[in-house]
């Protein structure tokens, strides 16, 4: 296991990389935010859209019991959105970040053994 893992979480993270981005242009890019290196830019739209998205049904803020987030308020940067989630959370809310990073056109990132998927659009191209 990563050490800069969490050992009572489920991570995720949904990422919003140019068109053409690979699994391993995610990876680099969770290497570099998990550095401390965050471009100075602009949030992308989809990041923006998924984050409404998943705090309408699973709220971050304020922090509070009860709902599906290890950590809250979530990580959200201009590119990416990080998810520690409870272990024990229901599989409705992978579900709902699995949706939804499709609907938004954003690669998954899983942090518990590296694999990145990318939005269902891209699967088949």
């Amino acid at each position: 296991m990563n050490g800069t893992l969490s050992a009572v979480s489920f991570d995720l993270s949904v990422w919003a990389l140019a068109d053409g981005a690979t699994p391993e242009d995610v990876r680099a890019a969770v290497h570099r935010c998990r550095q401390g290196e965050h471009a100075e830019r602009q949030p992308d739209p989809r990041v923006v859209g998924f984050y409404r998205a998943i705090t309408a049904t699973y709220p971050d803020r304020p922090p509070r019991p009860g709902t599906p987030w290890e950590v809250a308020p979530l990580h959200a940067m201009a590119d990416h959105i990080e998810m520690n989630l409870n272990p024990a959370c229901e599989d409705q809310v992978l579900l709902d970040i699995e949706r939804l990073a499709g609907q938004y056109g954003l690669m998954l990132f899983d942090a518990q053994d590296g694999s990145v998927y990318p939005p269902p659009a891209r699967l088949s191209n």
